[in-house]
């Protein structure tokens, strides 16, 4: 009786009739307090209502009761992802995978948890699983592409986009996701489709992916003012939504420079495992990541969240975001050996002696990391500010986040950068030069050996020819620079922003106001 009791209480949740759901869940646990079901269907309906850390633990309930059941563990590590418990999301998400399961969304859940938490080579069978078992999901087919394509294997990812596309003609991400991985020719490009379905779409989010992928068809057709053209109307909808102010960003860089304050010899970690590779996005972080990652005593760990979680933990502060201006106060006090730890107890790969953690936004962090790991090393990436900003205002970056608003605007995007280089500054002027140093994206691309040389040496790590064969590497890359890591550099994108002539000139008039020579 109990099983038919379930069966309508999860009918009744499908159909959002909470109630009545809930009544005859707390039946069935009147019954048997031990029935694994009725536990993770109360897991479900409260995170339907906004509770997540109560349904993370209704699941957890659920999981520990069935541990058989692979959807336990798969609601459990997707709220546990959802709460930024980084770890135990990985180790639900990993437990779900290893069990038989013919529930396609149970297998796609797995799949994008891991997959959020850099484990691509674990996400992708579940994804393929997922697809075989129900190949009507458009959503279904784009992960499984996003995960091939994370994997370096472009022709399938290619074909996964357009099954995804078939399905769902208007799907505006996977649309970005395919003309992203090859270069769009005269004989072979969607703009008349993509400018169909962008003048049919009202909604922000699928104007930014099709406006983005047409400024790309256009950038690669030789057309640079078309494509400025489609990225303001990409943005156009998105920017007055996220309302962004700059001087909200320039309070945060302040609280970043103030983390120095306070520091007292000896309070952090010893390890000197980790490599931090920091900078504004697109300025060659993920390039030096594939550089360092093919010596064969370098790991890379992708780009974590870790550091920030730990710093979160430690501040003890309440709001929503990860990265603001209080928390980093906070962190000023804070237990920075605790930090330390932490962090190396869960980002280190297994089995690694060292590795690279190239999370940009890092950056704001590098006071902290070297008070909680003095002996870490922290490499910073510049660039020419033009092409740094224009890379920045080119990019089609998550939403699922705030800190990269400013790249809806123009000049926006300049004003960051410059308070961004400033921070550079600071750091190189008040950290140890053999724990932070800098490295121009110019300077990599025309002396590769010469620099790759310099920052093994500061690193501590003997001379590797493989590192001079980066694109060679075959590990996964979940950045936007997944395509052109796997090619030896180049050095087209070197003065890149010359060929939009006045179309950048909001961009350029910030630099120059705040004194910056360009030419």
């Amino acid at each position: 009786m109990t099983d038919v009791t379930l069966d309508e209480a999860e009918s009744l949740l499908r159909r959002r009739q909470y109630r009545p759901a809930h009544a005859l869940c707390m039946q069935a646990l009147a019954a048997d307090a031990a029935n694994a079901r009725a536990w993770f269907l109360l897991g479900v309906l409260t995170d339907d209502h906004g509770n997540v850390l109560r349904a993370a633990e209704l699941f957890g309930r659920a999981a520990e009761l069935d541990p058989a059941e692979p959807r336990h563990h798969a609601h459990l590590a997707r709220t546990l992802l959802a709460l930024n418990r980084h770890p135990e999301a990985k180790a639900a998400a990993l437990a779900g995978a290893t069990l038989p399961s013919d529930d396609a969304l149970t297998l796609d859940t797995l799949g994008v948890v891991l997959s959020r938490l850099e484990a691509h080579a674990a996400a992708a069978p579940l994804f393929e699983r997922a697809v075989a078992l129900n190949p009507k999901s458009a959503s279904f087919h784009y992960n499984l592409a996003a995960s091939r394509q994370f994997l370096g294997d472009f022709d399938a990812a290619e074909a996964a986009y357009r099954s995804a596309i078939a399905l769902e003609p208007g799907h505006s991400r996977a649309w970005s996701s395919l003309v992203s991985l090859r270069r769009q020719t005269r004989e072979a490009n969607c703009a008349d489709r993509l400018a169909e379905l962008f003048a049919e779409s009202g909604d922000a989010e699928a104007r930014l992916h099709l406006g983005h992928a047409l400024a790309k068809t256009y950038d690669d057709l030789g057309e640079p003012s078309d494509a400025l053209a489609w990225l303001g109307r990409a943005k156009a909808l998105k920017r007055a939504e996220v309302a962004h102010d700059p001087k909200e960003d320039a309070v945060l860089f302040a609280a970043a420079r103030r983390t120095l304050e306070g520091a007292r010899v000896g309070e952090g970690h010893a390890a000197d495992a980790p490599i931090f590779i920091v900078g504004l996005p697109r300025t060659g972080t993920t390039l030096i990541d594939r550089i360092l990652s093919s010596h064969p005593d370098v790991s890379s760990a992708g780009e974590l969240t870790a550091f920030s979680l730990a710093v979160k933990h430690a501040a003890g502060t309440s709001g929503a975001r990860v990265l603001d201006a209080e928390t980093l106060e906070a962190a000023r006090t804070a237990d920075l050996r605790s930090v330390g730890e932490t962090y190396c107890a869960h980002a280190r790969p297994a089995g690694s002696n060292r590795f690279t953690d190239k999370m940009p936004l890092n950056m704001m962090y590098a006071g902290l990391i070297h008070r909680a790991l003095p002996n870490a090393r922290i490499i910073s990436l510049v660039r020419h500010p033009m092409d740094a900003a224009l890379a920045n205002y080119r990019q089609l970056f998550s939403t699922r986040y705030p800190y990269y608003d400013y790249a809806y605007d123009q000049a926006h995007t300049a004003l960051y950068w410059v308070e961004f280089a400033r921070l550079t500054e600071f750091w190189r002027s008040h950290l140890p030069p053999d724990r932070f140093t800098t490295v121009a994206y110019e300077d990599m691309v025309a002396d590769q050996e010469g620099q790759t040389r310099r920052l093994l040496e500061f690193c501590g790590l003997p001379w590797d020819a493989r590192c001079l064969a980066f694109h060679e590497n075959d590990a996964p890359v979940s950045t936007a620079s997944a395509v052109q890591v796997r090619s030896p550099i180049y050095t087209s994108s070197i003065g890149r922003w010359r060929r939009y002539g006045e179309g950048l000139r909001p961009m350029r008039e910030v630099f120059e106001a705040a004194g910056y020579t360009l030419d």
